[in-house]
């Protein structure tokens, strides 16, 4: 909102891109972090069996509700589109369907025969994909029933992502390769090489005309769709890209690595397209990012939830006056700077 004001007192904060927001503990590994659709809640799960729902943005974080009912580690999660349902996928090979934000089990879906690295859920929310020990399995929500099994891949699938039109279905490797299916037929489309090892993350960009993916091979590669051919290859992290994620607007990229960084890119669809900036902290490797409008979350071995700052492109920067100067123009800032005590008198 604009206005003319005089800003009588102000006590802030202000945050820049990557600077750590908060950040909180969890008694073990996390593997997985997932922001809501509308940025207000974050889930983490962990190598302690359970998925958490917090409000991230706020000292500390404030845990709303711990889910537990899976018997091995949560490897993966994902909210659907509206918010209100969460999927996990566990080394115990079940999914499980969660309500959000109470945390109650909806269903639990069996039928991989090895644990389940990853799960998304389509973009109208009626489907999950997973995917496990060679195979990505596609269900019907809030059901559970099989619809069909993806195979091809000749080791683990690491990732799945769904294009967000979903008519695809992207999965990563360990045999190196990423596959492109058609969905719901599950019919293959084509197969990208040029990872030279595993392939932990897979993400479209938010038009759906490029995938990433993010490999132990240190690369992050991006991929024309829908032909797959290679359009550029990031280099900079010195460890295994173990998750990738694009902003909601497609205009950042971030990555996670055992390096214990994460970085910032602009994807090539940019002009110019690179490094933004690298983001340290961890003190061992992450295992997961994800990004939201206005901030960045990542968890890993150290056994930490950090959630890092991205300003939004409307805030500004605030001078701090004195309480008789007026101030010609003010824009609300969303979520980038904390303020206190402040009275501004419209004229």
């Amino acid at each position: 909102m604009k206005g003319i004001f005089f800003l009588v007192a102000l006590i802030g904060v202000s945050y820049g891109l990557g600077d750590l927001i908060t950040q909180f503990n969890i008694p073990d590994s996390i593997y997985s972090v997932s922001f809501s659709p509308d940025g207000k809640h974050l889930a983490t799960s962990s190598n302690d069996n359970t998925i958490k729902l917090w409000i991230w943005n706020v000292p500390g974080g404030d845990l709303i509700t711990t889910m537990t009912g899976h018997v091995h580690p949560v490897n993966s999660i994902a909210f659907s589109p509206d918010g209100t349902k969460l999927a996990s996928g566990s080394a115990d090979q079940s999914i499980k369907l969660w309500n959000i934000p109470a945390g109650n089990l909806i269903t639990t879906i069996n039928g991989h025969t090895g644990q389940v690295n990853s799960v998304a859920f389509s973009p109208d929310g009626t489907k999950v994909a997973s995917g496990g020990a060679r195979t990505i399995k596609l269900w019907d929500i809030p059901q559970g029933n099989l619809i069909t099994t993806m195979t091809g891949h000749t080791l683990y699938v690491m990732s799945v992502a769904f294009s967000p039109d979903g008519t695809k279905l992207a999965s990563g490797s360990t045999d190196d390769t990423i596959k492109l299916w058609d969905i719901p037929a599950g019919n293959l489309i084509t197969t990208m090489t040029g990872h030279t090892r595993n392939v932990y993350s897979v993400a479209f960009s938010p038009d759906g005309t490029k995938l990433a993916s993010g490999s132990s091979d240190t690369t992050i590669k991006f991929w024309n769709i829908p032909g797959g051919d290679l359009d550029v290859t990031f280099t900079g992290h010195a460890g295994w890209v173990n998750s990738i994620a694009f902003s909601p607007d497609g205009t950042k990229l971030v990555s996670g690595s055992s390096d214990n960084t994460i970085k910032v890119w602009k994807p090539p669809a940019q002009t110019p397209g690179g490094l933004i900036t690298t983001i340290t902290g961890h003190t061992n490797k992450i295992n997961s990012v994800d990004i939201c409008s206005n901030g960045i979350a990542s968890g890993g071995e150290d056994r930490s939830v950090k959630l890092w700052n991205i300003p939004a492109a409307d805030d500004v920067t605030v001078t701090f006056l004195s309480a008789s100067t007026k101030v010609a123009s003010f824009s609300y800032l969303t979520g980038t700077i904390f303020l206190a005590n402040i009275l501004l008198v419209a004229l």
